[in-house]
């Protein structure tokens, strides 16, 4: 908010930006919905709130790289290409994407919904209280969903890391989708053969360092410039470099 009109704010399609910072908050929140006893209503949300968060932050990452390649696209005389940065096309990718994953949960829920439930068969001699995912076909759809878009950002994100221009940021978002898709690949394997609390850990740490690594890889080097660098946040500095 402090640097909303600087050059280097303003490149980085701020808005988008804003949109996957206050997403990545809210999954490094959603975190909270896997503690403590689980109860039908957070079981019902915490997976559904965590697929609809992390599906905001891959559609705007999605969306800025898809403006990357737009962008330079557009600089060649008389591009069509200019027409979609005039209809901001990267709100279009946001809203729609995170539709789809909106609508997954809502029949999720509306299908065969979280609940609680009794483990009397882990540990002999325990009950373990845990959440039952419903259906497991909807739950791996809402993974597989996240997974199809972080793919596809990390593919358009490789294509594009070499232009050269200062203000491309193809380069960060290839590797926080690295360190993304790295995580999850990590954690199935780990999430399907642990039980009880131990599989509510390794959720909890898939989400956080994911979250953490997006927001590491992405913003870190804005952050640096703005804070330690202000000298080289100016259009011609930018431009000459």
């Amino acid at each position: 908010m402090l640097h909303w009109d600087t050059p280097l704010v303003k490149a980085n399609n701020r808005t988008v930006s804003f949109i996957l910072l206050a997403s990545i908050l809210l999954s490094f929140l959603c975190v909270f919905l896997f503690l403590g006893c689980p109860v039908d209503i957070t079981c019902k949300m915490r997976q559904t709130s965590f697929g609809i968060f992390f599906s905001i932050a891959l559609s705007s990452v999605l969306a800025k790289t898809m403006m990357v390649c737009i962008a330079f696209k557009a600089t060649k005389p008389g591009s069509s290409w200019r027409k979609l940065l005039e209809v901001r096309v990267s709100y279009y990718v946001v809203v729609i994407c995170s539709f789809i994953q909106v609508k997954n949960c809502v029949i999720w829920l509306s299908v065969s919904p979280p609940y609680q439930e009794f483990d009397h068969h882990s540990y002999p001699g325990k009950i373990i209280i845990q959440c039952n995912e419903g259906s497991d076909i909807w739950f791996y759809s809402m993974l597989g969903y996240l997974g199809f878009l972080a793919a596809v950002s990390l593919v358009l994100a490789f294509i594009v890391r070499t232009l050269p221009d200062s203000f491309n940021e193809a380069k960060y978002i290839t590797f926080s989708m690295l360190v993304f898709c790295s995580v999850w690949i990590s954690m199935i394997p780990a999430y399907l053969s642990t039980r009880g609390k131990n599989m509510v850990a390794v959720e909890i740490f898939a989400i956080l360092s994911s979250s953490a690594g997006i927001l590491a890889c992405i913003f870190f080097p804005k952050c640096y410039i703005l804070i330690m660098k202000p000298e080289l946040n100016s259009r011609n500095q930018l431009v000459k470099k």
